[in-house]
């Protein structure tokens, strides 16, 4: 059951992080709230937007936050793109939900199995735009690192440069970052 009404301003990063905690608890569960009433849920939120978290992720099709989350409509300020690497687009994205809408939380969500890690692992000739994204996961691989292990420091190197920005740091906005088991379902905790 969600803790909060559609539309309803959630103020505290730790909140927030408790939402996201046991929406994936649900989830793992398979004992995911309704949400079959999304006429109503549009008419509330064509008045505004109130995201309790700002969430990066990567785009692949197994990786959808809206769901291992167990979230709403409006819940959920969502950025996603391969390998979950942050840009200008990306961050200027992240500061919009943390200054503009006023989410306390920015979370970082790396999965096990990515193909932009893989592909950056792997190295070799790619075309200029995937060696875009492969150049900002490079800085997170060390000599003898499996995919996920490099997963895992992708995650906190990008949350550690969006804590880094000037406007995040003066939204006071928390940031940590989260690696999701394709496999389990679970989203485990890197920082709190």
């Amino acid at each position: 059951m969600h803790l909060h009404e559609p539309n309803e301003r959630i103020t505290s990063a730790d909140e927030a992080l408790k939402m996201l905690k046991e929406g994936n608890a649900r989830y793992l569960k398979g004992e995911l709230c309704a949400k079959d009433d999304y006429k109503e849920e549009r008419d509330v939120l064509s008045k505004g937007q109130v995201p309790y978290a700002v969430i990066l992720c990567c785009s692949d099709s197994r990786v959808a936050p809206e769901i291992y989350f167990d979230e709403r409509l409006g819940d959920i300020f969502v950025i996603r793109n391969a390998g979950n690497v942050i840009d200008e687009v990306v961050m200027g994205s992240i500061e919009y939900g943390a200054e503009h809408l006023g989410s306390p939380l920015i979370v970082v969500v790396g999965h096990t199995s990515c193909g932009a890690v893989t592909a950056a692992c792997e190295g070799g000739d790619l075309p200029r735009n995937i060696s875009a994204i492969v150049r900002r996961i490079q800085p997170s691989i060390q000599e003898g690192m499996s995919v996920d292990e490099v997963a895992i420091e992708n995650a906190k190197a990008m949350a550690k440069q969006i804590a880094d920005d000037e406007m995040i740091r003066h939204c006071g906005t928390k940031v940590v970052s989260a690696l999701y088991d394709i496999l389990s379902g679970e989203v485990k905790w890197l920082s709190e």
